[in-house]
C-alpha cells in the first residue's frame, strides 16, 4: 500500500488528495454514502453505523450513530444516503420497514430526527431529491414506494408498482419530477411524483430481478440497470419506447452500478455474490472491463465515487468488514492480459477467427481492416478506430462462411418439432422417433431408436397360425426355426424307440396331445437356438442312446406329389426290403458342421401331420422369453448417450433421457443431465422453438431445469376501460366494475385464449384479432393506437 501513487485533483478551489488505502470496520457494511464536500463517508450495516473522515493517508472515525444501551432494529440499516444539499442530513432504510432521518447538527448524542413506519416490510432503498431539500423517496419489499416531505410526519404520496418488491429507486438528475424504480419481476418503471396513480412508462429490462439503476450525470435520458441475469444495460429513455443502447456482460449478478464522473461511457459495478472484485466498464467494449479493483476478500456491498466531478477516487464497503478507497491509476487492466486470438463457430456453421493484427497483416501482406472482410452478425456495431481501444489489445477478425445449404440446421428444427417424448407407450415412442430420424436421413439415430425398442420393450406375441409350416404344401416360409421331415426317411424302429424313450423320460416334463389333426410334443428343458434366420430341416432320432439329435435333411427330396407312408400297424416290422434308408454317419457329419444347431435343439419338438393319414410331420421350437434383462445393457446405453453428447447431438441425449425415464436416468449423474438439458433448451430457444423448449422443461426431472419456467409467472394486466391496473384475480375491474376480457371485435366475453395489445390494453379472441389486423393496423376498439401482432 505504501508504494501506491498519490493523486491530487483540483476541484473549484479545493484539492482532493489521497492514495489507495483501507480501514477495518467493526462489522460488515451494507451501504456507504459520501457527503457533498467529499471529505466524509458514512458506513451503514446491520451492526454498524459510523461516519469516517477521509484524510490523505487514512480513514479516521468521527462519529458513531449507534447510541443507547439497547440495540434497536431501527439501527439495522439496509441502505444509507447522504443529502447532497444539506451536509447535516442523512437517511437510512431499516430492515424492519422503518425509514429514519438523522440530523447531524443536533447537540445531543442521539442524532435521530424523524421516524416513518408506513412500510410493512424491509426497505431496500432510500433516495433524496437532487434539488429539493425536503423530499425523500423510499422503496420497500412490500412493493410500494413512498414519497416523504420531511416537514410532515406522514408520507405525501404512495406509488404501487404492482410487483412483489422494489429493489431500487433513483430520482432523475435532469427531470425534476421523474424517478425510476426497479422490481424483482424484471421490470423498470418511470414515475411522475405528481401522478401516484399510475406509472408513466414500464418495460421489461432484464430476465429476472433488477437490483439497481443509476441515471447518467450528463446524458439526460440514459439509465443504467443491473440484474440477476449478470448484465448491465444502458437505456435511452428519451425515445417513445425505451431503447437499449449498450449491454455489458458480467460474470455474476449485478448488485450496484454507478456512472463514473467526467467519463461518459464508463460505469462501475459490483456483484451480489461469487465475485468480490469491482469493475469499471467502458460500455463500448462490453466484454472486457477497463479496470478492476481486487482489494476485497468478500462480497462488495456498496460503491460510491468520492466526488461527482472526480473520476480518480472510488470508495467501497464490503462484507469482509473493510472500507476501501481505490485509486483508478492503481487498478489492474484486464485488457492488457487479454488473449488477442479466438475461434468460434456460429449457429449456422460460420467460422470466426481473430488474431493479432500484426500477424494477419504480415502473413497476408495486406491491411487487416480491408473492405473484403465483413463483421459477423453478433457485432451490434462496427467499432470506431478512433476510439481508445486500438492500442490496447486489438485483433483482426476473419469470418469464413459455409456454403449455402451446407450448414443447414433444418434437421434439428424438424426433429425437435416432430419427436414424440411422452404420452404413448415406450415401443410407440421409439418407433415414431426412429421413423422421424429415418425420414430426415439420420440413419444412425434411427437405428439407435430401434435398438432401444428391442432392449426395453417386450416382443410381440406370435400367433399359433404362424407357428407351424403347412407341410402339405411344402412351404418354406415362416419362422426361421421351423423343421419338417418325412417318415419315409425314418426307420420304423427308430421312430418307435424315439417315442418309447420320450415316454420313459422322468427328468423332463413331456406333454403329448394327439388328435385327428395334430400331434404335439413339448419339452420345457430346451435351450434357445442360436444361429441365422435361414430355415433349416432336421431329423428326429437317437444318438448315443440318450440325447435326441436333429439331423439336417435336404429339403429338395421332399415333394408334395411323392407317395405318403403311414406308420406300421404291427409290433414288429414286416420282412421286406427297406429302401431309401438315410446314411446316418454322413448326416451326423453334416450335423456337426452345421452352424445353425445347438446341443439340445431336439429336446422340444412339435410333430404335426397334415391330416390323419399323413406322415409328414413338422418340428419347431416352442417360443418362450429368454431375452437378457434390460439392466444388462445399462452400460451400453449410458455410453451411447455420452457418445451423442460428445458429438454435439444433445438433442438425441435429452430425448432418450426423457423417453426412457428411470430406466437409464439412474446411471447418469445429476450434473451431467442438467448440463445436457440446459444445452438443449438453449439451442431450442435460439431457434425460437419456445413450445418445444417448455415441453422439455416440463418433462425433465432435474430440479434446476424444471424451475426454469416457474420464474416470473405473474401477469400484470390493466383494465381496458379505465386503464388502471387490475388488482383482483378475476376479470372484473375493482374500480370501474366492468369486465376486462371483452373482445374488441365481437364485444363478447372471452372465455378461452385471450390476446391483448400491451400498448393500449385492448384485445379479444385470438382469431378475431388476427383477422382484424390483416386488413387494418388501427386498434379495433377505436382508441387510435397502432397495434402490432407477429
Amino acid at each position: 500500500m505504501e508504494k501506491m501513487s498519490r493523486v491530487t485533483t483540483a476541484l473549484s478551489g479545493s484539492a482532493l488528495t489521497g492514495r489507495t488505502m483501507h480501514c477495518h470496520l467493526d462489522a460488515p457494511a451494507n451501504a456507504i454514502s459520501v457527503c457533498r464536500d467529499a471529505a466524509q463517508v458514512v458506513v451503514a450495516g446491520r451492526s454498524i453505523f459510523k461516519i469516517y473522515a477521509i484524510e490523505e493517508e487514512q480513514f479516521v472515525e468521527k462519529l458513531n450513530l449507534r447510541v443507547g444501551r439497547k440495540p434497536s432494529l431501527n439501527l439495522s440499516c439496509a441502505d444509507v444516503v447522504w443529502h447532497q444539499m444539506d451536509e447535516n442530513l442523512l437517511a437510512t432504510a431499516a430492515t424492519n420497514g422503518v425509514v429514519v432521518t438523522w440530523n447531524l447538527g443536533r447537540p445531543s448524542r442521539n442524532k435521530q430526527d424523524q421516524l416513518f413506519t408506513e412500510h410493512k416490510r424491509t426497505v431496500n432503498k432510500v433516495c433524496f431529491h437532487p434539488t429539493e431539500a425536503h423530499v425523500l423517496l423510499s422503496g420497500s419489499q412490500d412493493g410500494f414506494m413512498k414519497c416523504f416531505d420531511l416537514r410532515r410526519k406522514d408520507s405525501v404520496s404512495t406509488f404501487s408498482g404492482q410487483s412483489e418488491s422494489v429493489r431500487d429507486v433513483q430520482f432523475s438528475i435532469r427531470d425534476y419530477f421523474t424517478f425510476a424504480s426497479t422490481f424483482e419481476n424484471g421490470n423498470v418503471q418511470l414515475w411522475d411524483i405528481r401522478r401516484p396513480d399510475r406509472c408513466e412508462r414500464m418495460f421489461t429490462a432484464h430476465n429476472g430481478p433488477v437490483f439497481c439503476c443509476d441515471w447518467h450525470p450528463e446524458d439526460r435520458g440514459w439509465l443504467a440497470t443491473g440484474g440477476r441475469d449478470k448484465m448491465v444495460k444502458v437505456w435511452d429513455m428519451t425515445t417513445h419506447r425505451a431503447k437499449e443502447m449498450h449491454c455489458v456482460q458480467t460474470i455474476a449478478s449485478v448488485a450496484r452500478v454507478k456512472w463514473r464522473p467526467e467519463c461518459r461511457h464508463h460505469l462501475a459495478t459490483c456483484s451480489m455474490m461469487v465475485d468480490h472484485n469491482i469493475y469499471v466498464w467502458d460500455v463500448r467494449r462490453p466484454f472486457v472491463p477497463a479496470a478492476m479493483f481486487e482489494e476485497h476478500r468478500d462480497v462488495t456491498t456498496g460503491i460510491a465515487w468520492r466526488h461527482p466531478h472526480d473520476p480518480s477516487f472510488l470508495l467501497s464497503g464490503s462484507k469482509d468488514s473493510t472500507l476501501c478507497q481505490h485509486l483508478f491509476r492503481d487498478a489492474s487492466q484486464p485488457v492488457e492480459r487479454a488473449n488477442p486470438e479466438g475461434l468460434c463457430y456460429g449457429l449456422f456453421g460460420d467460422l470466426a477467427f481473430a488474431a493479432k493484427e500484426s500477424l494477419v497483416a504480415a502473413e497476408s501482406g495486406r491491411k487487416p481492416y480491408a473492405g473484403d472482410r465483413r463483421h459477423p452478425i453478433f457485432f451490434k456495431r462496427k467499432l470506431d478506430p478512433a476510439e481508445p481501444f486500438s492500442g490496447l489489445a486489438s485483433s483482426a477478425l476473419s469470418v469464413f462462411e459455409t456454403e449455402s445449404g451446407g450448414g443447414s440446421m433444418s434437421w434439428f428444427v424438424d426433429t425437435a418439432e416432430r419427436y414424440a417424448l411422452a404420452g404413448r407407450p415406450l415401443a410407440e415412442l421409439c418407433d415414431h422417433n426412429a421413423k422421424v430420424a429415418r425420414e430426415l436421413g439420420r440413419n444412425q439415430v434411427a437405428q439407435t431408436w430401434t435398438m432401444l425398442r428391442i432392449i426395453y420393450c417386450s416382443p410381440g406375441l406370435v400367433s399359433s397360425t404362424n407357428l407351424n409350416h403347412s407341410v402339405g404344401k411344402g412351404s418354406s416360409c415362416g419362422l426361421p426355426l421351423m423343421n419338417s421331415f418325412n417318415l419315409k426317411d425314418m426307420g420304423p424302429g427308430l421312430a418307435s424307440e424315439t417315442r418309447l424313450d420320450r415316454s420313459k423320460g422322468d427328468t423332463r416334463s413331456d406333454t403329448a396331445l394327439l388328435d385327428s389333426s395334430a400331434t404335439l410334443i413339448t419339452n420345457e428343458d430346451n435351450e434357445e437356438t442360436e444361429g441365422s434366420d435361414v430355415p433349416a430341416d432336421y431329423l428326429l432320432g437317437d444318438v448315443e442312446g440318450e440325447e435326441d439329435e436333429l439331423y439336417p435333411l435336404d429339403t429338395e427330396h421332399v415333394h408334395s406329389e411323392e407317395p405318403e407312408y403311414v406308420l406300421p400297424q404291427e409290433a414288429f416290422p414286416l420282412r421286406h426290403e427297406i429302401v431309401d434308408t438315410p446314411s446316418g454317419p454322413e448326416h451326423l457329419q453334416d450335423k456337426a458342421d452345421s452352424p445353425h444347431v445347438s446341443g439340445n435343439e431336439a429336446d422340444t419338438a412339435s410333430l404335426a401331420p397334415v391330416d390323419s393319414s399323413s406322415s409328414l410331420l413338422s418340428v419347431s421350437h416352442a417360443l418362450y422369453d429368454s431375452r437378457l434383462p434390460p439392466d444388462f445393457f445399462s452400460v451400453l446405453v449410458r455410453d451411447m448417450l455420452h457418445f451423442y453428447a460428445e458429438q454435439g447431438d444433445v438433442q438425441m441425449a435429452v430425448s432418450v433421457l426423457i423417453v426412457l425415464g428411470e430406466r437409464v436416468r439412474k446411471d447418469i449423474d445429476e450434473q451431467t443431465q442438467e448440463h445436457w438439458y440446459t444445452s438443449y433448451i438453449d439451442l431450442l430457444q435460439r431457434f425460437c422453438l419456445w413450445n418445444v423448449s417448455n415441453e422439455v422443461v416440463k418433462l425433465s426431472t432435474s430440479r434446476a431445469v424444471s424451475c426454469l419456467n416457474q420464474a416470473s409467472t405473474t401477469l400484470h394486466v390493466n383494465c381496458s376501460h379505465c386503464k388502471r391496473p387490475m388488482s383482483s384475480r378475476g376479470w372484473v375491474c375493482d374500480r370501474c366494475h366492468r369486465c376486462a376480457s371483452m373482445c374488441a371485435v365481437c364485444h363478447h366475453v372471452v372465455k378461452g385464449l385471450f390476446v391483448w395489445c400491451q400498448g393500449c390494453s385492448h384485445g379479444g379472441h385470438l382469431q378475431h384479432i388476427m383477422k382484424w389486423l390483416e386488413g387494418s393496423s388501427q386498434c379495433p376498439a377505436g382508441c387510435g393506437h397502432l397495434c402490432e401482432y407477429s
